[in-house]
């Protein structure tokens, strides 16, 4: 990865050395151009099984568009001489590898179609991301979390009025709470020392070999790495629209910055033999493994979710090789429950350091579907007084949910344990999903709705 290490100036220099590569490469793409237009499309529909039909006429547009299907719209590309370093056919290789673990797999429809869209602004919503069913939306509720996080702690604001002064959130507001939430991701993988941000070009910077698939649009990237912080958030905000906007494939150009920001070299070492690469697939779609949702809370790509590393089994012998588990505290952090996994008694258990985060805010994995919990009080993670009677809002991205629920925790009663016994002998009775996911914190609590329909 030295050679994401180079300054901007560096990189022009060498980009302006090689003229006559770059513009046979440009011609070489525009001769071909309605044969590689054909391939890609051939290509994508065989891998993406769930592609909505399209109608002729549109794809009559798209083709007098020259554009391809997916392909990231012209008005989004930047400049190849903002200063950005080209992506190279051995990165892109190694990209695809981390991610999927071979370089023919690509994304599909569901990825690319991903983005992080607000809802609107200075609505009782307007601090929600709005996603949708598929594998993109873990990473899009981390950032949502982090969205939370600065509008809830990065405003001087008055405690009293933090969560009223969320549904007061203008567009100006959201693309600034969204740079910083990106920012702050990116630079905590980058160990708060340098952060790349991946954005693409109108030109193609390599052409592929032949062991690697092609997809349209990360054969375009331009890598733009920074080591102040304040730079990477100034740039991510003068180029917001790259991230959420319709058709930019703001989601997958954000994993593509945090995998650079953290560096392929140094995720391989956050791995454990039990982990290669950072997606798998699950029913048709690929899902974040561990390891991601590690990376995107922690800076670290951590392939388990409890605390340090393990290196003996429950009985105490050695293990033939470490078990890498979380080493840090994050800002966020994450909640995990699935009510098949905890009927077979394979739930795995979360450690303190994600379960206590430095901020009230986690991020909910529940039954598979990623949500968010949240308190103004920061005083409810370092004041246990604080944890006798407490409210925590609830998010499940869903554009359906129209407010904010707000739950009521009481972790001093104790008739939820008379309910549960109630429960073990009528299976048709069970708490929600929700319930269950809050008393892996906070064990025994009793959760009043105050009116609102239960999710999950």
């Amino acid at each position: 990865m030295t050679d994401l290490k180079d300054s901007p100036k560096t990189t022009r220099n060498l980009h302006t050395s090689l003229p006559s590569y770059i513009e046979l490469l440009q011609e070489d793409v525009k001769r071909h151009q309605d044969r590689h237009t054909e391939k890609t499309k051939a290509d994508e529909e065989s891998d993406d099984t769930s592609r909505p039909t399209t109608s002729n006429h549109h794809i009559t547009a798209q083709n007098n568009q020259l554009t391809v299907p997916y392909s990231i719209p012209q008005t989004l590309a930047v400049s190849p001489s903002l200063g950005g370093q080209p992506l190279s056919p051995e990165l892109a290789v190694s990209l695809r590898k981390i991610l999927f673990g071979n370089a023919f797999h690509i994304f599909n429809y569901e990825w690319k179609k991903t983005f992080f869209k607000f809802r609107e602004p200075f609505s009782d919503m307007s601090y929600a991301l709005e996603t949708e069913k598929g594998g993109a939306r873990a990473i899009q509720m981390v950032v949502q979390a982090h969205v939370i996080k600065y509008l809830l702690f990065g405003r001087q604001l008055n405690s009293d009025c933090k969560v009223q002064s969320m549904k007061e959130v203008g567009e100006k507001e959201q693309r600034r709470a969204l740079a910083t939430g990106l920012t702050d991701i990116l630079w905590t993988a980058g160990e708060e020392q340098t952060a790349t941000v991946s954005l693409v070009t109108s030109d193609r910077c390599f052409t592929p070999h032949l062991d690697y698939k092609l997809d349209s649009f990360t054969e375009r990237l331009q890598l733009f790495t920074f080591y102040k912080k304040e730079d990477v958030r100034a740039f991510i905000y003068d180029h917001i629209q790259n991230f959420k906007e319709e058709g930019s494939h703001g989601v997958i150009l954000f994993l593509y910055s945090l995998i650079f920001s953290r560096s392929i070299d140094r995720i391989r070492e956050d791995f454990d033999f039990t982990t290669s690469h950072l997606l798998h697939l699950s029913l048709g779609n690929f899902v974040c493994r561990p390891a991601l949702l590690n990376l995107l809370l922690t800076g670290r790509a951590s392939p388990h979710v409890f605390n340090g590393t393990l290196h003996n089994d429950e009985q105490g012998k050695p293990l033939a090789h470490p078990l890498h588990g979380v080493l840090t505290r994050s800002d966020v952090g994450y909640l995990l429950w699935n009510r098949e996994e905890a009927g077979h008694a394979k739930l795995p258990q979360v450690g303190s350091m994600l379960k206590t985060p430095k901020l009230p805010i986690w991020v909910c994995n529940i039954n598979s579907t990623y949500s968010v919990l949240f308190s103004p009080n920061r005083s409810l993670l370092s004041d246990w007084r604080m944890e006798h009677l407490f409210h925590l809002s609830f998010y499940n991205g869903q554009p359906t949910q129209s407010h904010i629920a707000r739950l009521t925790i009481d972790t001093h009663s104790h008739h939820w344990e008379a309910e549960d016994n109630d429960i073990q002998g009528d299976p048709e009775k069970k708490f929600p999903s929700v319930e269950m996911t809050i008393r892996t914190k906070w064990e025994g609590a009793v959760i009043d709705w105050n009116g609102t329909v239960p999710f999950f």
